[in-house]
């Protein structure tokens, strides 16, 4: 499975943005699409995830301003963020996860940066 996100940038505080990712590939469903962050010097952290039937779990830093949504015909996954603050700045990454068969993908990140 390969994944490609798109969609970051600059923005300031306040601002939105949405990041896609598109998963191809011959192993088909994925179970769960999620998105990770990392800024320098954290560690990587869980910021939403969705699963196949269309359940969904967000990281509480962003609960209330970020919406995770799939697109399962199109093997795509978005996040709209909004009310961004300097915090939410960090490398985006795109997480595919299967069960069969087994596997844990990862996209090159896409980099969001908040400034004033």
């Amino acid at each position: 499975v390969q994944l490609v996100e798109t969609g970051g940038g600059w923005v300031q505080p306040g601002g939105s943005l949405r990041l896609s990712c598109t998963a191809s590939g011959n192993v088909f469903p994925i179970n769960v699409m999620s998105w990770y962050r990392q800024a320098p010097g954290k560690e990587r952290e869980l910021v939403a995830a969705a699963t196949v039937d269309g359940n969904t779990a967000y990281g509480d830093s962003v609960k209330g301003r970020f919406t995770i949504s799939r697109d399962n015909a199109q093997n795509t996954v978005h996040l709209q963020m909004n009310s961004l603050k300097f915090e939410d700045a960090a490398m985006y990454y795109c997480n595919a996860r299967l069960i069969v068969p087994p596997g844990n993908y990862w996209g090159q990140g896409t980099q969001v940066t908040v400034v004033s």
